[in-house]
């Protein structure tokens, strides 16, 4: 387990007076394309690993769990978007014919 970089000054992680600057500067909603840039920069060159070091080392004002799920459901360069290949769209259909719904065990 990691170290807190500010300690707070009154031990209490609970409390709701904590005036730790990371939580209070962290952007929300939608994200810049030089942010996309930069997530995108950082994965390529260092790869996966704890994603709230992705987030600040990449120096991203985001949290950790933003940055993996935009790197996931958008960045990734083996993401296939768009319409399902006819070679794909034969082999769902007989594989649903073998295999139905659900598998039972």
């Amino acid at each position: 387990m990691r170290k807190p970089e500010h300690p707070n000054p009154n031990n209490n992680p609970n409390s709701k007076n904590n005036n730790n600057n990371n939580n209070s500067k962290l952007r929300k909603g939608l994200w810049s394309p030089e942010e996309d840039e930069r997530l995108m920069r950082y994965m390529l060159i260092n790869g996966q690993g704890c994603w709230s070091d992705v987030a600040r080392n990449a120096g991203l004002q985001r949290c950790g769990k933003s940055c993996r799920l935009r790197w996931i459901n958008y960045l990734r360069p083996d993401l296939k978007r768009g319409a399902f290949s006819p070679q794909e769209e034969d082999l769902i259909l007989h594989l649903h014919s073998l295999l139905g719904n659900s598998q039972k065990k």
